[in-house]
């Protein structure tokens, strides 16, 4: 049966009191308590599969499949299992957009429309897109806002004149070597003559692959129950699109850290929580949420597909140290409205900050 998250929280919060009594004698890095916690965690949420990795100053130090990819096949979970991630596939576009503006080709707080980008409000900036200060045109008030953040879609490809999706695939995926990842379930379909692909056939072959194995979707009802579902497949934009897997996204993770993708100062402002023109602080930075947790910093992001898959990614950059999770269901993100802009809400999140803060 499916807890309700309250009763999530209580059978968590008294599971943690043991641990938290001899924290002392655990290494940062003990993996067990994690293990067990998850998989607690999933079964009572109901999720069929996940995949999960922790990532110390670049490197893959625990990781773990729980449940199935694809309950029908009994094929079990693992870290190599692709998955759709949604919404996480912001902090990918962040990076493209930040390195157009360290390259001087386009003005944070300019007008997106300058750059092609069409949003309601019309003096909307490339800042309140990144972060979510947009929807009344004051760039005072936060709204979670994907439709608006996939108009920074035209944006990119002002700055670098190639489909987005190409940009994806060169500048990150094949630049970090993350073979298994997919920019967009649908990148396979084209039925473009061989001079007009984005791909060689090589590459396409390679996506084909990939999705071949992706998680399959499922649906949860309130008793557990799992029902397969069909996602379509939509291509990438800026807010959401892309395929990959945990040991593939720790390398993204750990080219943000070791400073190859953005600067040190640039990397810093996307990690903070932004200011408005009035002074309020806004829980995201530049494309990712930002916010404390104990007085350390927490950045973090989230991926919701209705029914289908969801993703967590939670940093301490103090301590180099981070927390992939993928899922195919909704049931990393759904339950805990993380939207609203605090992690806390998230059992998932909450876990791995109690264990390792």
């Amino acid at each position: 049966m499916r807890l309700k998250p309250a009763a999530l929280i209580v059978c968590l919060t008294l599971g943690l009191t043991g641990v938290q009594a001899r924290q002392h004698q655990l290494s940062v890095l003990t993996s067990s308590p994690l293990e067990s916690y998850l998989e607690s965690l999933r079964t009572q949420s109901g999720i069929p599969g996940m995949s999960a990795a922790l990532v110390q100053s670049g490197q893959i130090v625990w990781e773990r499949g729980f449940g199935f990819q694809n309950l029908e096949s009994r094929i079990r979970a693992t870290p190599d299992t692709p998955y759709l991630i949604a919404d996480m596939s912001q902090t990918l576009a962040s990076v493209l957009v930040l390195q157009c503006i360290e390259q001087r080709r386009l003005g944070i707080d300019d007008p997106i429309r300058r750059y092609g980008g069409s949003v309601a409000e019309p003096g909307a900036t490339v800042r309140q897109i990144l972060n979510h200060t947009s929807s009344d045109g004051s760039g005072e008030t936060f709204l979670y806002d994907p439709a608006s953040y996939a108009q920074l879609t035209p944006v990119v490809e002002r700055c670098l004149p190639q489909p987005y999706r190409k940009s994806v695939a060169v500048n990150v995926l094949e630049r970090l070597a993350m073979k298994d990842s997919v920019p967009g379930r649908d990148v396979a379909l084209s039925t473009a003559p061989p001079t007009e692909r984005l791909f060689s056939d090589e590459v396409l072959e390679r996506y084909r692959k990939v999705l071949d194995r992706i998680a399959i979707p499922y649906r949860v009802d309130r008793k557990g129950r799992t029902a397969r579902t069909d996602v379509p497949a939509e291509g990438i934009n800026t807010a959401t699109g892309l395929v990959t897997t945990v040991r593939d996204y720790a390398r993204f993770d750990a080219a943000l850290d070791e400073a190859i993708l953005l600067e040190a100062d640039t990397l810093t402002a996307a990690w903070s929580p932004d200011t408005t023109a009035l002074q309020t602080v806004l829980p995201t930075g530049l494309g990712w949420f930002a916010q404390k947790y104990k007085s350390e910093p927490v950045v973090w992001h989230f991926g919701l597909v209705t029914n289908g898959y969801s993703s967590l990614i939670v940093k301490l950059p103090s301590r180099q140290l981070t927390f992939i999770i993928f899922a195919n269901s909704d049931g990393l993100s759904s339950p805990f409205q993380l939207e609203a802009g605090d992690v806390t809400r998230s059992l998932f999140a909450t876990l791995f900050l109690r264990l390792y803060t």
